[in-house]
């Protein structure tokens, strides 16, 4: 889970007793996560599962980034972004001394 997040993917888990065979899952159909405009900690998050048949229906999801610095790492795209960005507002130390 935690390197998922760090390599900016976001992790779901079912909840309760859901499984993909509960929920009628066959790996053919297409997921969209709606809302998702603001990433915070164990949100739930609405995924919209379309079938072949052209039907589709809402589930809600855990999302499992857990903690807030998680969250800013997904933002980011993933640790290494989130690290090059931060590295990137920091000051020079060799302008910091010199001033």
């Amino acid at each position: 889970r935690s390197n998922l997040v760090g390599m900016g993917v976001l992790p779901l888990q079912f909840k309760g007793a859901d499984t993909p065979e509960s929920r009628g899952l066959k790996g053919d159909e297409t997921i969209d996560i709606v809302d998702l405009q603001d990433v915070r900690a164990q949100q739930d998050v609405t995924l919209v599962i379309r079938r072949a048949d052209g039907t589709s229906r809402e589930i809600q999801v855990l999302c499992r980034i857990d903690t807030p610095v998680e969250a800013d790492y997904y933002r980011h795209g993933g640790i290494l972004p989130y690290v090059l960005r931060e590295l990137m507002r920091a000051p020079d130390p060799a302008q910091v001394k010199a001033a």
